[in-house]
C-alpha cells in the first residue's frame, strides 16, 4: 500500500518583526483591533447544513448580546477596510447575517457573512490564526498570479477575503462528465498548467478540496480557470511531490483526464508556456518579490530536514547547484524562482519541443 504524501500535521509559524514591516509597507496591516481568539468566545452552535441537507462540517456560532454588539461593529469595520477605503460611512449599511467556524482543518477558519441591507448583496471573508507560510503564500498569490487576492494581518489574526469558484472535489462529482468534449479539454489543458504553478512557487496540499475551478462565459463557450484557496503549505513539506497536484489521488478524475486529452507534446507545450509567464511576471515584479525574499530566506518556516529533503530533490530534477546551496526555505524559493527566470524568460512557447 502506498504512504501518503503528507504524514503530520503542519506547526503554525508566527509572523517575524521584518515580515509585519513588509506587510505594513504594501498595506496589508488592519487598522481595526480584532482577534481571532475574540471569535471563539461564542456561547453557542448549530450545525449548517447545505441545500441537499448534508453536513458541511460547518457550525453558526451565537454570541451573548453585548459580544455581539462590539463584534459586529468591528467586522464591519475590517469589511470596510478589507474591500474599501474604511469609510466609516459604510458600516450603517451593513449587517452581518451569519459567523460559521469550521469543525476540520488546520486553520479552523471563521466565515463571515456580510450583506448590504439596501440591496441584499452578500460577501465573505474568513478570520484565521495568522501563519506565516499561509501569509507568505497569499502575498506569493497576489504578485504571481493574474488573480489579486485581498488580506490583512493584526497580530496574531489573519483576515482573508473569500475567492469564488465550485470546490474542486464538488465541480469533479458533480459536473465534469457534464462538460463538452471542448470543455474537458481546455480543463486538462488548465490543469497541467496549475500543476507546473503550484510546483514552480512551492504551494502545496493542492488536494481537490484545496482549490476551486472558475467557470468564465467567453462568447460562446464556457472556459474554465483553476484558483488554489488554500495556503498553510506554503514551502513547508520536504518531499517533491506535494507541490504536484498530479500526485495526490483526490485529483486522480483530473489526471485521467489529461491523459485522455492531450497529447505529450501539447503537456510540453502548456508546461512552457506557463513557465514562461511566471518568469515573465516575477520579472516584473522583481523589487516586491526581492523584498518577500530575502524576508523568507531568514525566516523558519519548515524543519530543517524537510529543507535537506527539497534542495536536493530539486537540485536531482534540474541539476541546478544553487538548490545545494540553499540553507532555508526561503533559499529553495529564491533558487526556483532564478531557475525559472534564467531559463524560460525568453522561451519560445510556440515550439512544444523547447526545454
Amino acid at each position: 500500500m502506498s504512504q501518503p504524501l503528507m504524514v503530520f500535521k503542519k506547526p503554525t509559524y508566527p509572523l517575524n518583526n521584518l515580515l509585519l514591516d513588509y506587510l505594513e509597507r504594501f498595506d496589508r496591516i488592519s487598522k481595526v483591533s480584532i482577534f481571532y481568539d475574540d471569535l471563539l468566545r461564542f456561547s453557542g452552535s448549530i450545525n449548517v447544513f447545505d441545500k441537499n441537507d448534508q453536513d458541511t462540517l460547518w457550525i453558526r456560532v451565537y454570541y451573548s448580546e453585548f459580544e455581539r454588539n462590539e463584534i459586529d461593529l468591528n467586522l464591519k469595520k475590517v469589511y470596510s477596510y478589507l474591500y474599501s477605503d474604511g469609510n466609516p460611512e459604510t458600516i450603517k449599511i451593513l449587517n452581518i447575517d451569519a459567523i460559521d467556524y469550521c469543525t476540520f482543518g488546520n486553520s479552523r477558519p471563521f466565515r463571515i457573512k456580510v450583506r448590504n441591507i439596501l440591496n441584499d448583496n452578500y460577501v465573505y471573508f474568513y478570520v484565521k490564526k495568522a501563519d506565516a507560510s499561509r501569509v507568505y503564500g497569499l502575498e506569493l498569490e497576489h504578485i504571481l498570479s493574474p488573480d489579486k487576492i485581498q488580506f490583512l494581518v493584526y497580530k496574531d489574526t489573519l483576515i482573508e477575503e473569500h475567492i469564488m469558484g465550485i470546490p474542486g472535489d464538488v465541480f469533479m462529482e458533480t459536473l465534469l462528465t457534464k462538460c463538452t468534449d471542448v470543455e474537458k479539454s481546455q480543463i486538462a489543458k488548465e490543469f497541467v498548467k496549475f500543476n507546473e504553478r503550484c510546483m514552480i512557487r512551492l504551494l502545496g496540499d493542492m488536494r481537490a478540496y484545496n482549490y476551486v475551478i472558475v467557470p468564465i462565459h467567453d462568447f460562446d463557450q464556457v472556459v474554465y480557470r483553476i484558483r488554489p484557496i488554500d495556503f498553510d503549505q506554503q514551502c513547508y513539506e520536504g518531499n517533491l511531490k506535494v507541490y504536484r497536484p498530479q500526485f495526490f489521488k483526490e485529483n486522480y478524475p483530473m489526471v485521467k483526464l489529461v491523459k485522455d486529452k492531450l497529447q505529450g507534446s501539447s503537456i510540453e507545450q502548456y508546461k512552457n508556456e506557463e513557465r514562461a509567464i511566471l518568469a515573465k511576471r516575477i520579472n516584473s515584479a522583481e523589487n516586491r518579490i526581492r523584498k518577500l525574499l530575502q524576508i523568507m530566506s531568514n525566516d523558519i518556516i519548515a524543519p530543517e530536514e524537510n529543507v535537506e529533503q527539497l534542495k536536493l530533490e530539486l537540485f536531482r530534477y534540474t541539476r541546478d547547484l544553487n538548490f545545494k546551496r540553499a540553507k532555508s526555505m526561503g533559499n529553495v524559493l529564491n533558487a526556483t524562482f532564478d531557475f525559472i527566470t534564467r531559463n524560460y524568460k525568453n522561451v519560445d512557447v510556440f515550439n512544444p519541443n523547447v526545454e
